[in-house]
């Protein structure tokens, strides 16, 4: 028998071929390069990245320069938000000189971890390593129909067959647009504009469910949110540990805090509160499990805690033998609140689990499960407590270390001080507060809807 033949032509490929992996053809088949697009048909100089200035370097950040990150995209309408989470300083412009500043309305494309997200920047703005500012001739190509063309079309094939973390210049010039006029891609546009402005309209609509359970929380106690944001910024305040939330035995000495926690801590004097220690049985830290691909027991590490909801999907595994160990410590059980306690942008989240799951799951490290809660107290209350101003910025308070290795300890966990109300009262809060959440949801299920009819613009389009 002989041996079959391929062939492979390397035109169709980007400049750094992986063969034998998974197939590009999709991206590099049908239609003219986006490079022939390009206002001087050069990669080069019409691809532009930027770089992020050092993290560890305190002089170059909290400035009035903002600076991307892929969470001030909105993926709705694939636009930025009102203003970026990171700003950097003059000093880090000065410093660092070879920071970009991509210009007012461009097209920007993920060229890393979100690869193919594309979005339009309203305003001049600094950008790292991990995005591409994209210099269009716009005589020939509607920019708005590339950013949904790449949005709808090439992100999901970049998700199932990109075999390369990073993205590019090359590779990205070499992906194909369709064949289609410019004044069809012009009307294109023109039916979708109408559908993006009613999405943004909607989109006014939606707060965090942070800001929801703030709201309820804080009408409930009297506790003045406005002012509490507004000491944020007052001068630093000194004050001894042991004069604070019972926190006596922990951290004396510790100084330097913002007065915003100490209004907390006087607020939280006038209120009946008890020690979190004296509401649950059982709290315990979690421990590293022993993961193995072939285990057949899930794992719900950090990522899957969501703070609000517990992502069950696309779980890690251990083997039976390490469950059957380990189940009375690490089974998640109806009921189990867990609160992470380590790592920048995760410590802090806290979830509840509030059904009886239909197969068996362990939690994962650096988190504190919270079990056999006492008959006065409510479940979601504490869960939607732990998330509110009133709770969370308690955690907050306790947090010790620097960078990523910050951490919430035990001590401080169990001192944290719990609202001593009757039951009644605690579940009128949380109805109140699934209320206004119930509402968001139904405002971004027709965010969807109105979604769904873009896709389908564009899908038919192409198609």
């Amino acid at each position: 028998m002989g041996l079959k033949t391929f062939t492979i032509d390397f035109s169709e490929l980007a400049i750094d071929p992986k063969i034998g992996l998974k197939d590009y053809s999709p991206l590099y088949k049908t239609g003219i390069r986006l490079k022939d697009f390009l206002l001087n048909k050069n990669v080069t100089t019409d691809i532009k990245s930027g770089r992020t200035p050092s993290r560890f370097n305190e002089n170059y950040w909290n400035g009035d320069y903002e600076f991307l990150t892929m969470s001030d995209v909105n993926t709705l309408t694939f636009s930025l938000n009102k203003e970026c989470s990171d700003k950097i300083t003059d000093f880090a412009i000065e410093e660092e000189k070879t920071l970009y500043q991509a210009k007012e309305n461009s097209l920007i494309v993920s060229n890393a971890m979100t690869l193919g997200l594309s979005f339009i920047i309203d305003r001049a703005i600094y950008i790292n390593q991990n995005v591409f500012e994209v210099n269009l001739d716009e005589t020939k190509i509607n920019k708005k129909f590339v950013l949904w063309y790449f949005n709808l079309i090439i992100r999901p094939l970049f998700q199932t067959i990109y075999t390369s973390k990073y993205l590019s210049k090359d590779e990205l010039g070499r992906i194909k647009i369709p064949l289609i006029p410019k004044t069809t891609q012009d009307q294109i546009v023109a039916r979708i504009e109408p559908i993006e402005s009613k999405i943004k309209e909607l989109k006014t609509k939606i707060r965090p469910a942070q800001e929801a359970i703030n709201k309820v929380f804080a009408r409930k106690f009297g506790f003045d949110l406005e002012k509490f944001e507004e000491l944020k910024n007052e001068k630093f305040f000194e004050e001894e540990f042991s004069s604070i939330a019972n926190y006596d035995s922990l951290r004396i000495g510790v100084k330097n805090y913002r007065k915003n926690y100490e209004y907390l801590f006087d607020f939280l004097k006038s209120i009946e509160m008890t020690k979190l220690s004296k509401t649950f049985g059982y709290i315990r830290n979690s421990i590293a499990p022993e993961l193995d691909n072939n285990g057949e027991i899930k794992v719900v590490k950090i990522k899957q805690l969501r703070n609000g909801y517990i992502d069950y999907e696309n779980c890690e595994t251990v083997l039976n033998d390490f469950y059957e160990k380990n189940k009375e410590r690490l089974g998640i059980r109806k009921d189990d609140i867990f609160v992470v306690n380590r790592g920048i942008g995760s410590i802090g989240k806290v979830d509840l689990c509030e059904d009886v799951l239909d197969e068996d799951y362990l939690i994962g490290g650096s988190i504190y499960i919270l079990r056999e809660l006492k008959e006065d107290f409510n479940h979601q209350f504490i869960t939607y407590f732990f998330r509110s101003v009133l709770g969370y910025s308690q955690m907050e308070f306790g947090f010790f270390g620097n960078t990523n290795q910050i951490a919430l300890y035990l001590p401080i966990l169990n001192n944290i001080q719990i609202p001593n109300i009757p039951l009644k009262a605690q579940q009128k809060i949380v109805d109140e507060i699934k209320a206004e959440l119930d509402e968001q949801e139904e405002t971004k299920k027709r965010i969807e809807a109105e979604r769904n009819k873009i896709d389908k613009i564009i899908e038919k389009t192409i198609t």
